[in-house]
C-alpha cells in the first residue's frame, strides 16, 4: 500500500520528563528521600521496604524502571534484578550499594542490571541515571513492541496499533502470558478478543498446546456443559457413544470461554467448582478427571452489574477475574483507525491482487466515525469501500457509513437521554412483549418471528424479567 495514501501515525510516546519508578531500600530514610527527589522531577514513585515487598509488587504492577540497594535482609536487590528481568525484561533496573561493594554492583550489571549508584549519591546524579534509563525503556519498548519480527515470534502481527490505550493492553499481554493465570477480557463487541486470548496462549509456555475456543452465546445450556465437560455413553438421548469435552480437548494448553456472562447460574456452579479444583465430570459420570487448563474468559457484559441482578455468580467471577484486561473500543483510539484500515487494505489487495489505496480525506472520514461496531465494523466498511471503488483510490465518496456520530445533547436535555443499554434494553422488552402476545405465548413461534435462537430469546427474557410459559424452546 502506499505509504502516502493514509496519514502517518501520530508518536505517541509518553512525555520525557516522567515514568513509573519503583524504589526498594529498608532503610527509611534513604529511601523516603531518594522517592521525593524523583517525585519533585516528575516521576511516579512507589516505594518497597525490603526485597519481598519489591518482588510482590513486581508480580502485580509494570515499572519503567527500579532503583533498588543491593544490600537488604532475607530478599537482596539481586533477587529483585532477577525478578524484574523473568516478569519484565524491558524494565531497567539501578542497583544502589556502599563505596565498599562496587564490586557487587559490577556484578549485578554483568547479570543484567541497567546501572548503579554509588552511595551516598548528589540528586543531579540521581535524576542523570533515572533519565537515561527511561530513555533506554522507551526505546526497547518502541522497538520490542512493534517490531514486524517481534509481533510475529509472540503472536501479535494481527493485534494492531499504536494508541496509549493498545500499548497498555500489549504490555499487559507480555507480562501475564507466561504465567498461568485466569484472566477475564473485557470489552464491546468487535473489539478483537479473541486476538487478544489467542495471543495469549501463543506467548505463554502452553503456545505449543491446544488452544480451543468456545462461544457460550451459540450453545444450549444442556448442551453447553456436555461441549466443555464431555459425556457418557447413553448420558441423553443421542449420545450413543462417549465423547471427550474441550476441558479434555486443551489439556495442557488454553481453553478460551468467550460470552462467559451468557451463561446460567447452574452451568456457572459445575464450572466454578471445574477451576478450583482442576477436574471436570462428564455428563452421565461420577468419576472425576483431572485437568491441567489455563482458562481466559471474555464477555461483552458488565458482570458486576451481573451480579447485582443474580445473573452471574460473585464467586466465579473472582475466580476469573484475576487478571482483567479491558480492550478499548475504537472511538475511544482513534489514532489506531488509519492503521488498522491500512491493515484491511493490504489484506483485501493481497486476496485479490489489486493495488487500492485511501485517500488522505476518505482516511479523515473513517476516524471521525465512532464505530459502534468496533474493528469488525471498520473491516467490513473497508472490504465495501475497496470492492466498490471503480479505480485505485478509496474517495471519501465510496466510505458509506451509515450511522454517523449524533450531535451532543443540549445540557438540559443530558439528563433525560438514558444510557445506550438502557434504551436497548427497553427497546428488546417491547419487541418481546408484544411478540408474546401476537404468538399466544408460544416461545417457539416468537423465537422464529424475532429471528432468534430460542435459547437466545430464554435468556434475554430472563435478564429483562418477562414472564413466559415452559422452559426455553428447543433449537
Amino acid at each position: 500500500m502506499d505509504a502516502d495514501a493514509i496519514p502517518a501515525p501520530v508518536d505517541l510516546r509518553p512525555d520525557a520528563s516522567g515514568g513509573k519508578v519503583l524504589v526498594v531500600d529498608d532503610q527509611r530514610n534513604m529511601r523516603a528521600t531518594t522517592a521525593i527527589l524523583l517525585r519533585q522531577a516528575g516521576h511516579a514513585v512507589q516505594e518497597a521496604e525490603d526485597g519481598a515487598s519489591a518482588i510482590q509488587r513486581l508480580q502485580h504492577e509494570a515499572f519503567d524502571v527500579v532503583l533498588t540497594d543491593l544490600r537488604m535482609p532475607t530478599v537482596d536487590g539481586m533477587e529483585v534484578l532477577k525478578t524484574a528481568q523473568q516478569l519484565a525484561p524491558d524494565t531497567q533496573v539501578i542497583v544502589m550499594t556502599a563505596y565498599g561493594t562496587i564490586e557487587s554492583a559490577v556484578d549485578a550489571i554483568r547479570h543484567g542490571a541497567y546501572d548503579f549508584l554509588a552511595k551516598p549519591f548528589k540528586e543531579d546524579e540521581l535524576l542523570l541515571r533515572v533519565a537515561k534509563a527511561l530513555e533506554k525503556r522507551r526505546l526497547v519498548g518502541e522497538v520490542s513492541l512493534f517490531a514486524e519480527e517481534f509481533r510475529k515470534r509472540y503472536g501479535l502481527e494481527h493485534i494492531i496499533g499504536r494508541s496509549p490505550a493498545m500499548r497498555e493492553v500489549l504490555d499487559r499481554v507480555l507480562r501475564i502470558a507466561p504465567t498461568d493465570a485466569t484472566v477475564l477480557i473485557t470489552g464491546e463487541s468487535g473489539v478483537g478478543k479473541e486476538l487478544v486470548a489467542r495471543a495469549l496462549h501463543v506467548t505463554s509456555r502452553r503456545g505449543d498446546k491446544p488452544f480451543v475456543p468456545v462461544n457460550c452465546a451459540a450453545i444450549t445450556e444442556t448442551l453447553l456443559e456436555s461441549e466443555l465437560f464431555g459425556h457418557a455413553k447413553g448420558a441423553f438421548t443421542g449420545a450413543t457413544r462417549a465423547r471427550r469435552g474441550m476441558f479434555e480437548e486443551a489439556n495442557a494448553g488454553t481453553l478460551f470461554i468467550d460470552e462467559i456472562g451468557e451463561t446460567a447460574p447452574g452451568f456457572q456452579a459445575k464450572l466454578l467448582r471445574a477451576l478450583q479444583e482442576g477436574e471436570i465430570r462428564r455428563v452421565g459420570e461420577s468419576t472425576p478427571v483431572q485437568v491441567n487448563v489455563r482458562v481466559i474468559a471474555a464477555t461483552n457484559q458488565d458482570l458486576r452489574r451481573a451480579i447485582v441482578e443474580k445473573r452471574f455468580r460473585e464467586d466465579l467471577f473472582y475466580r476469573l477475574n484475576v487478571v482483567p484486561i479491558r480492550i478499548p473500543p475504537l472511538r475511544e483510539r482513534r489514532d489506531d483507525i488509519p492503521l488498522l484500515a491500512g491493515h484491511f487494505l493490504r489484506r483485501f489487495n493481497q486476496r485479490t491482487g489489486g493495488e487500492k489505496v485511501l485517500t488522505p480525506d476518505a482516511a479523515a472520514r473513517l476516524v471521525e466515525h465512532d464505530w459502534p461496531g468496533n474493528v469488525r465494523e471498520l473491516e467490513n466498511m473497508i472490504e465495501q469501500a475497496a470492492a466498490l471503488s471503480p479505480g485505485r483510490e478509496i474517495r471519501a465518496s465510496a466510505v458509506e457509513i451509515e450511522h454517523r456520530r449524533p450531535a451532543a445533547a443540549a445540557p438540559e436535555e443530558a439528563t433525560q437521554v438514558a444510557t445506550l443499554a438502557a434504551a436497548v434494553e427497553d427497546a428488546e422488552r417491547r419487541a418481546i412483549t408484544a411478540a408474546l402476545t401476537r404468538c399466544g405465548g408460544d416461545l417457539g413461534r416468537v423465537a422464529r418471528e424475532l429471528g432468534v435462537s430460542g435459547t437466545t430469546l430464554w435468556r434475554k427474557m430472563k435478564r429483562l424479567a418477562i414472564e413466559g410459559r415452559g422452559a426455553a424452546p428447543l433449537e
